[in-house]
């Protein structure tokens, strides 16, 4: 959700300590403590993404130093053009995503990355189902518009 691997790190340290905390300060019933901790950690993505403080503090390396990364790594998979082919779907995605609305990126993230139900989307960011849905139709729409060009290549690709 936050796109950037350290501020996911740092993320998750602070949703450990929150958690630690509540469990700290109230005596909580948490009968599903993976969606109880899901919960904390969209919410403090979220609270991040509304935040522009710390983008201040990312660290990722420009464009041209991520290519010389790149041939620089050892070839253990695929070739050196399905490779680029995968930075630049990589990119173009992160560039669409951002086009979301917090929610949106939210409610895509948890269906796609962390291959959650609908229901427990709903759950996690108390939403009703319907709403959980309406949410996900309009980031796939989006997506879909921002990367119709892409598709269109990986489609040219596999009949080459």
């Amino acid at each position: 959700m936050l796109q950037d691997r350290e501020e996911a790190e740092s993320a998750a340290q602070d949703v450990f300590l929150k958690a630690h905390k509540a469990l700290q300060s109230q005596a909580l019933d948490v009968s599903e403590p993976a969606k109880w901790l899901t919960r904390i950690a969209v919410n403090t993505c979220l609270d991040r993404l509304r935040s522009k403080r710390w983008q201040f503090w990312r660290k990722r390396p420009a464009p041209q130093d991520e290519e010389i990364i790149l041939t620089m790594a050892q070839d253990r998979g695929p070739n050196a053009e399905d490779r680029m082919f995968g930075v630049e779907i990589q990119r173009r995605l992160v560039m669409a995503m951002q086009t979301l609305s917090a929610r949106q990126r939210a409610v895509f993230a948890l269906k796609h990355f962390e291959d959650k139900s609908l229901e427990e989307i709903g759950e996690i960011l108390g939403l009703e189902v319907g709403t959980v849905k309406a949410h996900m139709s309009r980031a796939v729409t989006k997506l879909r518009g921002e990367l119709e060009d892409v598709y269109r290549s990986a489609k040219g690709r596999t009949t080459e």
